[in-house]
């Protein structure tokens, strides 16, 4: 907000917010992580920025990587998550590359003008929020998976909670390091060489080759087309974006706006698209036309018509038609705490979600695919959406259901982001309160299996968004209340 007032555009603004992140959610962000940032800028088109985590391993004759160590995470009493995690589930990560290469690129600032207060708040220490606490409540377990993990995340001997400060001094010196010197003490610095050496002697395969030939890569926008927008999302190699805009596509062609089963079946088509065919696919350059293609999309829409009767995000708009959606994850945290250099690594080679179908199987240097999936919505040309969610396999169902509630129902983003959400996996529908009941048990008679949780829950995703209404111009913003988050508009000052 503080960069928006001062004269910054969406880009500055998404970096900012992004940096004072990496303090405010470290377990689930920060220089250890990787990310998507997908910028329009306004009459000059769309770009999406790949930062996401890398295969690690160049440059080892033998890859003979630790066993991962799997840790339930428990959102609910009846609703656990595998996450596995340990020194073998780190990739390399992307995260300060990104932001360095957006803010050069698109920005007007420079990451030294973004870095001094994120900074002073990591060794003042944030204040924790109650879906904070919750957070570091549901983790701990992957913390206490290391003496390092343990120390920086509970320093009195337990989860830190609500209106307590959890301060990271060493996270604040890297920031003021990444402000004065930019990236490449990171990776081709001494913090690479120590991250690397920490992640090898402990059975990982993390190399500084891996770190020094990192790079940023842009790509084309996966486009999807719904109810005469275009929805631009994130392409190949990742996952979730396609996945989006396969079930936007499927929801045009079946016109059957505000339906809960429609919904349902849907969600399930996408997920039955996920097979062995689809990994290998998305290595392929042109598997998004093949995957989005209107006879393909036709008989998957046909078959259902016939049936019916961890991760961070940030959206901005500027007041000049930019946008900027970027999401960033630490996955669920590998514990990985490289003493001295104020990086806790990510865990997304030991997501269950990014590696349906086994583990460490991609070579060294491929991005490994993901659900992240910033995303923008245009009419005529201009934005309407910006969004994007945390929330591992739940992303794409959030994503979903915030644009169908903006588009189809007229919500304004706050309305969109806290409508009630379901989510599909197998025959199992999760229903938070407040979905049509009489769709709910429409879809149990047919044969579904629910569960109907008893108040909304982080397990269902944290979409950000903002939108603009394409009549008045009105901007509004939605912050997810099932991950705490927030919603700021300002006038700009400068």
């Amino acid at each position: 907000m503080d960069v928006l007032r001062a004269g910054g555009n969406a880009v500055d603004a998404a970096v900012a917010a992004v940096l004072m992140s990496f303090v405010a959610e470290s377990p689930l962000t920060g220089p250890g992580a990787g990310g998507f940032m997908l910028v329009h800028e306004a009459g000059r088109g769309s770009h999406l920025l790949d930062f996401f985590v890398a295969a690690p391993g160049k440059g080892l004759a033998h890859a003979h990587p630790a066993p991962l160590l799997p840790i339930d995470v428990a959102f609910a009493a009846d609703a656990v998550q595998v996450f596995n995690v340990g020194p073998s589930s780190c990739g390399v990560p992307g995260t300060t590359a990104g932001l360095s290469e957006a803010l050069r690129r698109f920005g007007t600032l420079a990451l030294g003008d973004l870095t001094e207060g994120p900074a002073r708040a990591a060794r003042q220490g944030v204040e924790v929020t109650d879906i904070q606490a919750f957070v570091l409540q549901i983790l701990a377990p992957i913390f206490r998976s290391t003496p390092e993990g343990t120390a920086l995340y509970e320093p009195r001997g337990r989860p830190a909670r609500a209106g307590e400060r959890l301060a990271l001094p060493e996270l604040g010196d890297l920031l003021d390091r990444l402000g004065s010197e930019g990236v490449d003490f990171l990776y081709t610095g001494d913090v690479a060489a120590a991250v690397s050496a920490w992640v090898l002697d402990r059975g990982g395969l993390l190399t500084a080759e891996d770190l020094g030939s990192y790079e940023v890569v842009e790509r084309i926008p996966a486009c999807a087309t719904f109810r005469g927008r275009r929805v631009l999302t994130n392409p190949p190699p990742s996952s979730g974006g396609i996945l989006i805009a396969d079930a936007l596509e499927l929801l045009e062609r079946i016109e059957r706006p505000g339906d809960v089963r429609a919904l349902a079946e849907v969600i399930a088509a996408t997920n039955r698209a996920r097979d062995e065919e689809f990994l290998h696919g998305l290595a392929s350059e042109d598997y998004a036309d093949r995957f989005l293609a209107d006879d393909a999309l036709d008989g998957v829409a046909g078959e259902i018509a016939s049936r019916l009767g961890s991760t961070t995000h940030i959206s901005v708009m500027d007041a000049d038609g930019g946008c900027a959606s970027v999401t960033c994850s630490n996955g669920a945290c590998s514990g990985v705490v490289v003493p001295g250099t104020g990086v806790h690594l990510n865990n997304m080679l030991g997501e269950e979600d990014l590696n349906p179908h086994g583990y460490h199987r991609q070579r060294p240097g491929a991005r490994v695919p993901s659900m992240m999936s910033p995303t923008v919505v245009l009419l005529d040309g201009h934005p309407e959406i910006a969004l994007g969610s945390a929330g591992s396999n739940r992303i794409r169902s959030a994503i979903l259901q915030t644009i169908v509630g903006v588009i189809d129902r007229g919500l304004a983003a706050q309305a969109a982001v806290d409508a009630p959400r379901i989510h599909v996996e197998n025959d199992l529908i999760d229903a938070e309160p407040g979905v049509d009941a009489d769709a709910l048990a429409a879809l149990e008679a047919a044969g579904w299996r629910l569960r109907r949780w008893e108040e909304a829950n982080l397990y269902f995703g944290g979409v950000q968004a903002v939108a603009r209404d394409a009549a008045s111009g009105e901007l509004s913003g939605g912050g997810d209340s099932r991950r705490g988050g927030v919603a700021v508009t300002c006038e700009r000052v400068a």
